[in-house]
């Protein structure tokens, strides 16, 4: 992985955003620990607003449940930073946006914040879709800067693979 560059992490949403522009796959982004960082890298690309319909940064809990839908029940039960609501997350923008994919990042990015069961670097991706419902667990331990690099690093691996999986 070499996400230090930001000429990198460009590059590869360029070509993401040239996968579903091609394909015709739209496509929206919900983001907590990433802060719309994932949005913005797509959104470098000319031609892209013909597949990329909008992105959510839900930073809070209230934000979550008001703008993506996520059950207060799920963020009470399992906490902001876990697998069942990173996979809400991703669900709630497809479903606001009306898209084919959503990818949704949620972490703990640190320095602070974390704890025995939630570390700093704790990270879920999730991308969803009609018939895709995947989420992957992380632990990154570079700094705040870092950390929030390496979730969008994977949050767009994981739409670059889902992308060429429904493309063949």
């Amino acid at each position: 992985m070499n996400w230090h560059e930001d000429v990198t992490l460009t590059t590869v949403a360029a070509e993401i955003a040239q996968q579903a522009i091609h394909g015709g796959i739209t496509i929206a982004t919900a983001e907590s620990c990433t802060g719309g960082l994932v949005a913005q890298l797509l959104t470098r690309t000319s031609g892209v607003s013909a597949v990329f319909m909008g992105g959510i940064v839900a930073y809070s809990n209230e934000a979550k449940h008001e703008l993506l839908g996520v059950n207060e029940d799920l963020l009470r039960t399992h906490g902001a930073v876990s697998d069942p609501v990173a996979r809400a997350m991703a669900l709630g923008a497809r479903e606001r946006f009306h898209v084919a994919l959503a990818v949704s990042t949620t972490g703990v990015a640190g320095p602070g914040g974390g704890s025995d069961l939630k570390p700093v670097g704790l990270t879920y991706v999730a991308v969803r879709g009609d018939s895709i419902d995947i989420c992957e667990r992380f632990v990154f331990e570079g700094d705040r800067a870092e950390n929030v690099m390496s979730a969008a690093w994977e949050a767009l691996r994981a739409l670059s693979g889902t992308l060429s999986s429904l493309m063949g």
